[in-house]
């Protein structure tokens, strides 16, 4: 008997690759891949772990889940990802609903986990090294066809006093240059245009096999592969980016002028109390050094408000740099306070209504700034990446270089003539905007 399994996937693009990685093993041992959880035996929750609302996101699927194995709709949940095994003590124990928790160092044992739990009704727990995490090997893309995640590193040894993922993921360890462009070569003959570069440090890639990163070497070998026609690169630490990795990112046409760097604060004293390099004035020479190097470059960040100590005046700093700096896509949000966290056991924790008044600050004048930039580009011709049609708005919609999958918004376009087809590169000229969404027409 083939058993069907189904897949949940949570949280960031590396948890997606994980899950795309397990599903192959699955379907190499014989399983029948399912869409749909309702249509599955078994389903596995690839699980998020980062922070508080993370991990109720993943808790609450694992209840609505148990809600169909109740009805003998499914018969077996097996939890997998960051909060397996981050809590591996805790899931089983209380999460009754769960069959089976699988660490990180466990999802090469997937399909034996699977089918013990399914014939011999056994509840499992296993828990390997998580350095024994697999780096190589197939996957079942998840992503329309045209676009796709490649991961060049696990791990971090960044160690930011906020953050729970070296205790989840491991020491930082990169992968052999050879197998990344293997695999993104497999991926362009799929029919990617779409690359779109990951890890939890990409600009440290290579750092721990030579010595030296290795992150512009890689993008200047990755701009070489025929088929692609956008390279992004996300997750880049301010500290690490050097001239030799802006300059290649302002040379290289296929990679997209786009560079996603969390900042997550400009305050010196707040910097170092989160485990963090610079301050103010050096972040502001980094960003101006990166628009003058990098003409048109959107640059990304995200930004913590609330981090234990952090003073009124010290967020006051953090606005106002967020307001001069004016970063064309900025996510901000309340600390989360994480267990066994060293900034986790700080003094001087803020309450939740302080810390989210303050982000929300941020992103009420952020809606100004990407509204000011989205007026920018009225009357110009941009190059947008089709990813549908919106029946109920009645036009086109996809992606430009600003807008990084799942992360960024969309622009709006109407069609004057021939229909384009989804992962088609199209000119469409910008005439207004919504919200923080440019609206134009393609000429077909």
């Amino acid at each position: 008997m083939s058993y069907k399994v189904g897949m949940v996937s949570l949280g960031c693009a590396k948890n997606q690759v994980d899950a795309e990685m397990l599903l192959f093993t699955l379907k190499n041992r014989g399983f029948v891949i399912v869409n749909d959880p309702a249509d599955a035996d078994a389903v596995i929750v690839n699980t998020c772990g980062f922070i508080e609302s993370a991990k109720q996101e993943s808790i609450d699927e694992i209840i609505e889940l148990g809600k169909l194995k109740q009805e003998g709709t499914i018969k077996a949940i097996i939890v997998t990802g960051c909060l397996a095994e981050r809590y591996k003590n805790e899931i089983t124990a209380q999460l009754y609903e769960v069959d089976a928790a699988v660490g990180i160092g466990g999802n090469a044992k997937i399909a034996d986990v699977v089918l013990d739990v399914l014939d011999n009704k056994n509840k499992i727990e296993l828990f390997p090294d998580k350095l024994c995490l697999p780096l190589e090997g197939g996957r079942i893309q998840s992503t329309p066809p045209y676009t796709a995640y490649i991961k060049i590193a696990e791990g971090c040894d960044n160690c930011c006093t906020y953050c729970a993922i070296p205790m989840i993921r491991g020491k930082f360890r990169s992968r052999n240059i050879d197998d990344v462009l293997k695999e993104a070569e497999q991926l362009a003959q799929s029919g990617v245009k779409e690359l779109n570069v990951i890890a939890q440090d990409t600009s440290r890639f290579g750092e721990d096999l030579t010595g030296e990163p290795q992150l512009a070497k890689l993008l200047r070998k990755l701009c070489k592969i025929d088929g692609f026609e956008w390279i992004r690169v996300l997750y880049c630490y301010p500290e690490r980016l050097t001239d030799e990795l802006i300059d290649t990112i302002a040379q290289e046409d296929k990679i997209v002028k786009y560079i996603d760097l969390p900042l997550q604060h400009c305050n010196g004293r707040v910097l170092k109390r989160m485990n963090r390099k610079g301050d103010r004035e050096q972040l502001t020479a980094l960003i101006n050094k990166l628009r003058a190097k990098i003409p048109d470059v959107v640059i990304r960040t995200t930004f913590i408000t609330g981090f234990p100590g952090e003073t009124e005046e010290e967020f006051e700093e953090l606005a106002e740099f967020a307001a001069e700096m004016k970063f064309e896509r900025l996510g901000c949000f309340a600390y989360s306070q994480e267990d066994n966290t060293p900034a986790g056991r700080m003094p001087e924790q803020l309450d939740e209504e302080t810390k989210q008044k303050r982000a929300d600050i941020i992103m009420e004048h952020q809606q100004g700034v990407m509204a000011e930039y989205c007026e920018s580009l009225i009357d110009k011709e941009i190059t947008v990446l089709v990813e549908g049609f919106d029946k109920l708005a009645e036009c086109y919609f996809g992606r430009s270089y600003a807008d990084s999958p799942e992360v960024d918004g969309c622009v709006f376009f109407t069609c004057e003539g021939r229909k384009p087809a989804n992962g088609e590169f199209v000119k469409v000229t910008i005439t207004d905007y919504m919200g923080c969404d440019p609206i134009g027409v393609y000429a077909g």
